[in-house]
């Protein structure tokens, strides 16, 4: 396997897909699955088109995609770099661009990103993004499904075959108090919802990690408790080559589930909770407390009053009209 370089932007040219956004919010599925629609062709089919025989990889997200996690010498490795040899019977043909960033946002993917996956000409690319947009104030979920279906609408057009995963939300994970995790949750199922929609809307490999079995195994997770740890992203890896498998389109061996070594255990994490773990969630939070106190606020009279269920329904209204508004939009706008 090779990694590539970070090559020039350009601009996107085509045209997108014929687009069925749906007119209500999907039910989540029972057990992880990948989405049946428009089954693309083998990854394989496009490499032999070209003449080369190379495949093209490139990952798009956050710092979950970057690597967080799963240290190696000199940085990061993740369940992106553990997936892309398995693409190929041989590991060599594989041409991996890495675009994600720890901290990246919606934004940061369809500005920065998205032109440089592009420039790779990929011939599969993973969009797992949107972790960060909901812990910010200024989440709002129509601005992030315009982002998502312009970024994986985009990779569709140029014959890129997408990867897409819906993820816990943070406030489970950190075991925050309910007034605080209930806000967060919220976000993160719409999110999720979007994810599910456009994944089903372009014919991408959707892995349905947020209620997949291992998500509650405390080994599969960091000292920090929201990214993976190496176990984690090992079981990222395999899930995703699975699913590809599944449907034709990888033909290499599946990443090995074996850590290298020890996963965290919970000294680990009291530590890094005393050490690093307030700065980060203080770090993250800047822009977030105020209206997360204000939100909280809100969760805590409408638990009084016995009405928190409206919450629940205007946050699920609120997702339905963003999918149902996507019809029509282009990159952009």
């Amino acid at each position: 396997m090779t990694t590539a370089g970070t090559g020039t932007p350009i601009a996107p040219g085509r045209a997108r897909p014929a687009a069925r956004v749906p007119a209500g919010i999907p039910a989540p599925p029972p057990v992880p699955s990948s989405v049946p629609a428009g089954v693309p062709a083998p990854l394989h089919a496009g490499a032999a088109s070209n003449g080369t025989g190379e495949i093209r990889f490139a990952a798009l997200g956050d710092s979950l995609t970057a690597g967080l996690g799963d240290p190696v010498a000199g940085g990061w490795r993740g369940w992106a770099a553990l997936l892309a040899p398995g693409l190929a019977a041989e590991p060599s043909a594989v041409s991996l661009l890495n675009c994600s960033r720890s901290g990246a946002l919606t934004k940061d993917v369809v500005e920065e990103q998205l032109p440089r996956a592009l420039d790779h000409r990929p011939h599969l690319a993973s969009v797992v993004i949107g972790a960060n947009d909901t812990l910010r104030g200024t989440f709002d979920i129509e601005t992030v499904a315009r982002r998502l279906d312009a970024v994986v609408g985009e990779l569709r057009a140029h014959d890129a075959q997408v990867l897409t995963a819906c993820l816990p939300d943070p406030g489970r994970m950190l075991g925050l108090p309910w007034p605080l995790a209930r806000p967060l949750g919220r976000r993160m199922a719409a999110l999720n919802q979007v994810v599910h929609a456009l994944s089903e809307r372009y014919g991408a490999v959707h892995l349905h990690a947020a209620r997949h079995p291992w998500v509650a195994d405390r080994a599969a997770w960091s000292a920090d408790r929201l990214h993976p740890s190496e176990l984690g992203h090992r079981l990222l890896a395999r899930e995703f080559h699975d699913l590809l498998a599944t449907r034709g389109l990888s033909d290499g061996e599946p990443p090995s589930t074996t850590p290298g070594g020890p996963g965290p255990g919970a000294a680990a994490s009291v530590r890094w909770m005393a050490t690093k773990g307030t700065r980060w969630v203080a770090d993250r939070c800047t822009d977030l407390l105020p209206d997360l106190l204000r939100l909280a606020g809100r969760e805590t009279r409408h638990r009084l009053a016995g009405t928190d269920g409206l919450l629940d329904l205007r946050s699920r209204d609120a997702t339905a009209r963003a999918l149902a508004r996507l019809e029509g939009t282009s990159l952009g706008q």
